[in-house]
């Protein structure tokens, strides 16, 4: 009887940790349901005289269209790629396009496939979506060849820029506003601030889970591994100390693993995605110094010799799957 109740016992928590495992997986790749009426109805470029072209581009994998807007500036010598991040929305992303624009670059602007306006699809937390990133950057280089990029990221899309500026050498300075370091980080910070339990508990058969119901494992999304990578290219971090959704230690680790030139902007009271809203004037004016510095005054660090050999040498190690 004893046995039993051990071995009873013993099933029961497994299944308890199951359970939670299979919750956090099913939330994190659920796909989008349609917004009401009035979240619909959203600003657009029109509300802000930003002369927007709406367009379409495939990912580097896939075989649906991600959408974004395409805004010239007339003599432009760069293209700026801006990307909001999970479940976000171009229109997310009005304020850092319009002054980018104004201060004299083109922008990209686009949404990850099934997180924004396109609903119904699952998603995934930047394993599948760098394909859509990697398709923006090979759309900007088609439409306007002879101009310099840069990207700004947004939470997951932070990361994501991380990831495919390592594996995109066209990209030639990022701003990540509150990337996570791990795919694993903000899934622990936000099991051990919801449930007030240590997220190793459940670490194991969540990738497992993960593994089976989206076909990654937690280890194939990490910026933290990637972004050293980038250098000679300058990245500059930005991120809120009061983020509720990305652990702010993230912040520091990245820094420390980033190659030079490097920055790093942490904002005491800003949360997550916040550091905009904290002083709007002093955030743009950090985004136009920065690629005003390192795109428009500064060589590029990697000659483009150098940049077709080194992504011809990283083609056969760093696949992405298409999208389900």
């Amino acid at each position: 009887m004893l046995l039993g109740g051990v071995v009873g016992g013993g099933i029961g928590v497994l299944g308890a940790i199951a359970g939670v495992g299979l919750y956090i997986v099913d939330t994190l790749i659920r796909p989008k349901r349609q917004t009401n009426f009035i979240e619909q109805y959203t600003f657009s470029p029109f509300e802000v005289n930003l002369p927007a072209e709406e367009v379409t581009f495939p990912p580097l994998y896939g075989d649906y269209e991600v959408s974004g807007w395409f805004v010239p500036s007339p003599g432009a010598t760069t293209t700026i790629l801006i990307c909001p991040g999970y479940r976000g929305r171009r229109s997310d992303l009005l304020g850092t396009c319009v002054n980018l624009w104004r201060a004299g670059h083109n922008i990209l602007a686009f949404e990850y496939y099934g997180h924004g306006e396109v609903v119904g699809k699952p998603v995934t937390l930047g394993y599948r979506e760098i394909n859509d990133f990697l398709g923006a950057v090979a759309y900007a280089k088609q439409r306007v060849p002879e101009t310099r990029l840069g990207a700004v990221g947004y939470s997951m899309g932070a990361a994501v820029a991380l990831m495919a500026a390592a594996r995109a050498p066209e990209i030639e300075a990022v701003v990540a506003d509150s990337p996570f370091a791990t795919h694993r980080s903000p899934i622990d910070y936000a099991v051990r601030r919801t449930l007030h339990l240590p997220f190793f508990l459940f670490d194991w058969m969540t990738d497992m889970i993960l593994w089976w119901r989206a076909g990654y494992h937690f280890n194939q999304v990490e910026p933290l591994r990637d972004i050293g990578r980038i250098a000679p290219r300058p990245v500059l971090i930005i991120h809120g100390l009061k983020d509720s959704i990305v652990n702010p230690n993230d912040a520091p680790l990245l820094y420390k693993a980033a190659g030079n030139p490097k920055e790093l902007w942490l904002l005491p009271d800003a949360d997550h995605c916040g550091a905009y809203f904290e002083d709007r004037v002093a955030y743009v004016n950090k985004l136009v110094n920065f690629f005003n510095l390192y795109l428009k005054e500064m060589p590029a660090p990697i000659p483009l010799p150098e940049r077709k050999e080194s992504q011809a040498a990283d083609s056969d190690g760093h696949h992405f799957s298409e999208a389900g």
